[in-house]
């Protein structure tokens, strides 16, 4: 694993990936991009993994892109300067796709800053919690660009409303973690050093679950947010359910709810 990642297994069948350049409140490159796309390619494939946390390491969790420069994305060579800088756009925006894509569940474990391409990455995980340092913002119309970028504008509005999501997308204020809180944007916040432990005891909840349906219902939760009528949403669901019925884990979700015991999923 690169050293601009931490990854470890706190628990049984969860994964904890941490972005480790501190001293940047871990502003995004190339190289760092590259490395978490590496990381969430290899997670995928990881049927042993249940659940993710995704946080940074120091007093930041993503203050953004790195200002003082990106890099080049794999493939880039200098030769075609339009074809680089949308080469570059898609490494950084495909990263928050891949998360949504993940089979896991992710949560984001918001430690500090999270701001312009951090709120992105915060915004794609399924779940998230802040610590009381945590601060949130828009913040691509501070550097002269759009703030509708990394799916910000898609994500927020379905996180917590337009109305809200509007202001904030065209103030590029700061939101402290009570606020974020109160409107919806992280399911708990909490002291700092709490963090960390809130965090890994949903991933163990989440753990603990039928991994079939931990994943189809991943799956269904994003997928609904893109079907246009609640009739198509049904039928969408119904056909899910049967697909979760098959295996072994319903017989042993049941036999267990009935004995009075943990159930034990195979991975």
């Amino acid at each position: 694993m690169s050293s601009l990642l931490i990854a470890d297994r706190p628990a049984p069948h969860v994964r904890r990936v941490t972005l480790n350049r501190p001293e940047q409140l871990n502003a995004m490159t190339s190289d760092l991009c590259e490395a978490l796309h590496r990381e969430l390619r290899e997670i995928s494939a990881d049927r042993s993994c249940r659940a993710v946390i995704l946080t940074g390491a120091g007093r930041g969790f993503c203050a953004g892109l790195d200002l003082h420069g990106y890099g080049a994305a794999p493939g880039n060579d200098g030769s075609d300067e339009a074809r680089d800088r949308l080469a570059n756009q898609q490494h950084m925006s495909t990263l928050i796709l891949g998360l949504r894509a993940l089979p896991q569940p992710v949560i984001a474990a918001v430690n500090g800053p999270a701001a312009g391409f951090g709120l992105a990455l915060a915004l794609g995980c399924d779940i998230r919690y802040a610590g009381r340092e945590a601060v949130f913002r828009v913040a691509f119309i501070n550097i002269a660009v759009s703030n509708c970028d990394m799916g910000t504008s898609w994500l927020l509005p379905r996180l917590i409303g337009a109305s809200r999501s509007h202001e904030l997308m065209l103030t590029g204020r700061r939101v402290d973690a009570d606020e974020a809180l109160r409107i919806g944007l992280v399911a708990d916040a909490v002291d700092g050093e709490l963090l960390a432990e809130r965090s890994l005891e949903a991933a163990i909840q989440i753990a603990s679950l039928a991994p079939w349906g931990v994943q189809l219902t991943k799956r269904g939760m994003w997928a609904s947010l893109e079907i246009p009528s609640e009739q198509a949403a049904v039928e969408y669901e119904d056909r899910q359910q049967i697909m979760s019925t098959f295996g072994r884990a319903l017989p042993e979700a049941v036999a267990a709810f009935l004995e009075k015991r943990p159930a034990e999923f195979a991975d």
